[in-house]
């Protein structure tokens, strides 16, 4: 049985946190170059329903049944699918249910479809929702993000504008950098400007830390993303980086296959963790290459580190 809710996993934003994928694998309103789970599969901006509150609601009861006996905390119940997940227009049923469990909730979005009321309403009842802003300029927006034809770039940033006045909880940005796309003084100022605006909690800088899914998408140097820090500082409250590896501390159900499939579904891992969660599940090497061969996983390397990622068949919606 696929599973649809993961971890614990340590975020570098959120702490421990329960992720919960809510679109299939991958259906999003961008494309873009630098992201984790690889090229969009299919591409829309209409919402729809996709699994059932319900189910998705039921796993995270059961994985937190399972955590009961275990020494885990948790920060955030974590709403991070394989797609965008303000497409699911069941969402906003979603985090209601999710409530139950006493858990502050969050939401990870590109911001693409906040223009729309009711994507604003469904987001009004998370705790902490973090959006996606990488650039205000419109070519250099498409070159990054890979937007749908059909979505403008002012809609969107009116759209999110809109909601930052609207919101009662924790809204916090973040802009991956790329070197020599969008890492550039005069476009690094205009974002900032934007995002000043909207008057975040956090204004998140980050650069590719896993695989990225197009192999020209380079982190920016370290030299250029300190000056992207200081230029932000100057304009915001609080800026953080977002440059660091999470650490190893994955939690595990006892199963190492189902535990893997879940997690690199949408966030890749480091060989060091997957040598930690062998060794928690008391599980074998021969498990993980079986894995491999079933071309269930892809080992990937990236940056002097082998990482381990879920493989998605591109026919999964013929």
């Amino acid at each position: 049985m696929e599973k649809h809710v993961f971890g614990p996993v340590p975020s570098r934003r959120l702490g421990r946190s329960i992720g919960i994928n809510n679109i299939p694998p991958k259906v999003c309103s961008y494309s873009c170059s630098y992201c984790q789970v690889g090229k969009a599969i299919r591409m829309q901006i209409k919402r729809q329903p996709f699994y059932p509150p319900e189910m998705l609601v039921k796993e995270v009861r059961q994985l937190l049944q399972q955590l009961q006996h275990t020494d885990e905390y948790l920060d955030y119940l974590t709403i991070v699918p394989d797609g965008e997940p303000t497409l699911d227009s069941q969402l906003g049923a979603l985090i209601a249910q999710l409530k139950q469990f006493n858990i502050k909730i969050a939401v990870i979005i590109n911001g693409s479809l906040l223009y729309l009321p009711d994507v604003r309403e469904d987001l009004s009842q998370a705790d902490y929702v973090s959006v996606k802003i990488d650039s205000v300029v419109e070519s250099v927006w498409r070159k990054i993000n890979k937007p749908l034809k059909q979505l403008q770039l002012n809609t969107i940033l009116e759209g999110i504008s809109t909601f930052a006045k609207e919101y009662k909880g924790m809204l916090v940005t973040e802009t991956m950098l790329l070197k020599d796309i969008n890492d550039n003084h005069e476009s690094l100022e205009q974002t900032a400007a934007y995002i000043q605006t909207l008057k975040p909690a956090i204004a998140y800088l980050g650069i590719p830390t896993r695989p990225t899914a197009m192999i020209d998408a380079f982190p920016a140097d370290e030299e250029t993303v300190n000056i992207a820090y200081h230029l932000f500082q100057t304009k915001l409250n609080r800026v953080e980086l977002l440059t660091g590896y999470e650490g190893n501390a994955f939690s595990s159900t006892g199963n190492f296959e189902e535990d893997i499939l879940s997690i690199t579904a949408v966030h890749p891992m480091r060989e060091d963790a997957v040598v930690v969660l062998l060794n928690k599940t008391m599980s074998s090497v021969e498990q993980l290459n079986k894995l491999l061969d079933k071309q269930m996983l892809k080992k990937v390397y990236y940056q002097n580190n082998i990482y381990y990622v879920r493989r998605f068949s591109s026919t999964f919606y013929r």
